[in-house]
């Protein structure tokens, strides 16, 4: 492992199932972290559940969401399955860099999500803020946790990376 530099982007050409993915779990983050904070703290459950199926998903590849987005037509760039298999499993083949945000992420939202019945509900900021940043990671192609983990030389399997001197990728 070493230090690298640039930026490390996915793919937003098309929407694929890890990306999709994302997207949901973004939106499942902003939508029980609000009603958390504004209804019942309770529904921080969603959260965890959301954290624990992300560490999951690392672990052994499979994943609820992806599979039923794989039946809908989706496809995954990291898809461990023939493509005739109606089943997604992420590839668990090595500990590459997507692999290691699923843990990450997963981990840091159940212990907010704990933290926030148990502590603080400012916790709560926290879950909001990962919600948020996957949105964003879904729509843009960027994301922090990810360069992190890229510059500390971890190496991905999705997208490319390119220097902060370097054009922007245009879609075809």
């Amino acid at each position: 492992m070493f230090k690298r530099s640039g930026i490390y982007m996915v793919p937003t050409d098309r929407w694929y199932i890890e990306r999709t993915v994302w997207l949901v779990a973004g939106f499942v983050l902003l939508g029980s972290t609000a009603l958390a904070l504004w209804h019942d703290p309770r529904w921080i459950v969603f959260v965890v559940i959301t954290g624990l199926a992300s560490i999951n998903v690392s672990l052994n590849g499979f994943c609820i969401v992806g599979n039923v987005l794989k039946r809908l037509g989706f496809k995954g760039i990291l898809d461990s399955e023939p493509a005739s298999s109606p089943w997604y499993f992420m590839r668990t083949d090595g500990w590459y860099l997507e692999r290691r945000i699923y843990v990450v992420v997963g981990f840091n939202m159940a212990l907010a999500s704990v933290l926030s019945l148990v502590h603080s509900p400012w916790w709560l900021t926290f879950t909001g803020f990962v919600g948020v940043a996957m949105l964003w990671f879904a729509s843009t192609g960027f994301c922090i946790m990810a360069n992190c983990l890229y510059w500390l030389g971890y190496e991905p399997r999705l997208g490319s990376a390119r220097s902060a001197a370097a054009p922007a990728v245009t879609c075809r």
